[in-house]
């Protein structure tokens, strides 16, 4: 990837964009390992895939206008209200617009969202989205 590209992380439910953000973690996927000591077998323990786990999705971004997150924040109050949610990797190349990869996490539900504190001279003031979800979907 040249230097002159830049890279975000794009935020969608529904197919409408509600957010566009800089970082974005727990993007991961997995197993409990359950261990089985076999009577009789002293050289090794079972090792068994147990339940998919997956971390909650966390967005940062600088500060913008836009009113998008904390809308779904308060509408998502209900349980029923709980989308499919898409995050695509983008990149900013030669003013084109590249989708590099997407994952789609389905019944999603932001469960926290941190405002900015005062930046110091030369820092951008930052937000931080909390999004919990059911799990990877396949596309």
């Amino acid at each position: 990837m040249p230097l002159n590209a830049a890279r975000y992380f794009r935020v969608e439910i529904l197919e409408h964009t509600v957010g566009v953000f800089t970082r974005c973690s727990g993007l991961a996927v997995e197993y409990e390992v359950l261990e089985y000591a076999e009577g009789g077998e002293n050289g090794f323990v079972h090792k068994l895939r147990g339940r998919m786990r997956y971390p909650n999705l966390v967005l940062s971004r600088g500060v913008t206008s836009e009113h998008e997150l904390l809308d779904w924040l308060f509408a998502s109050q209900q349980p029923r209200q709980r989308p499919t949610v898409t995050v695509s990797l983008l990149s900013l190349r030669d003013a084109r617009v590249q989708v590099q990869r997407a994952w789609v996490f389905g019944q999603a539900l932001p469960v926290r969202w941190v405002g900015p504190t005062l930046a110091d001279i030369g820092e951008v003031a930052s937000e931080t989205l909390e999004i919990a979800h059911a799990g990877l979907l396949r596309r």
